[in-house]
């Protein structure tokens, strides 16, 4: 697998080369991996269709826009 950094972050990386990157990476890799392992569990046993959970979405925006003050009631 290759990664394209943004300069910035490859100049910060140098700055630690003690640093095992590959490790942090691959770490980081599995961490996501497992996270999206899990939801596609809890997923296959919803009952929810896709315009339920935008639905869904839209309350729940609209919710914390009011708590915010951002949104009219």
């Amino acid at each position: 697998m290759t990664l394209a950094l943004p300069e910035e972050l490859h100049n910060l990386m140098k700055r630690h080369p003690d640093v095992k990157w590959s490790e942090v990476a691959r770490q980081a890799l599995w961490q996501k991996a497992a996270q999206l392992d899990h939801l596609d569990k809890i997923l296959a046993k919803s009952k929810l269709t896709e315009k339920d959970v935008e639905e869904l979405s839209r309350k729940v925006k609209r919710e914390i826009a009011r708590a915010h003050g951002l949104h009219p009631r």
